[in-house]
């Protein structure tokens, strides 16, 4: 159970705005890159929940705010120190 759980809170903190399956902003395609369920279906989703006392708007721009883009999560892992990278060294003939 406990590993469940662990997969889960992982999972949220890799998620992130699609840059490539995107139609607003790309919170949907990024649902459809991290989870099983095909971007088009958390579309759906959303639209139903807009019918529905605007929850989904509501959800959206929150997500909107909040996720950040696929291209950030490529710089801040890039300027982790604790990233393990391969040094190049550069010989002069």
């Amino acid at each position: 159970m406990e590993t469940q759980q662990g997969d889960f809170w992982q999972s949220l903190r890799d998620l992130r705005k699609s840059s490539t399956d995107k139609k607003i902003a790309g919170v949907c395609g990024g649902f459809g890159e991290h989870t099983p369920v095909p971007a088009w279906l958390w579309r759906a989703l959303f639209l139903g929940l807009i019918f529905l006392w605007g929850a989904g708007l509501i959800a959206y721009a929150v997500l909107w705010i909040c996720m950040p883009a696929a291209d950030e999560a490529r710089v801040s892992s890039s300027n982790d120190p604790n990233r393990k990278t391969s040094a190049i060294q550069h010989t002069e003939s």
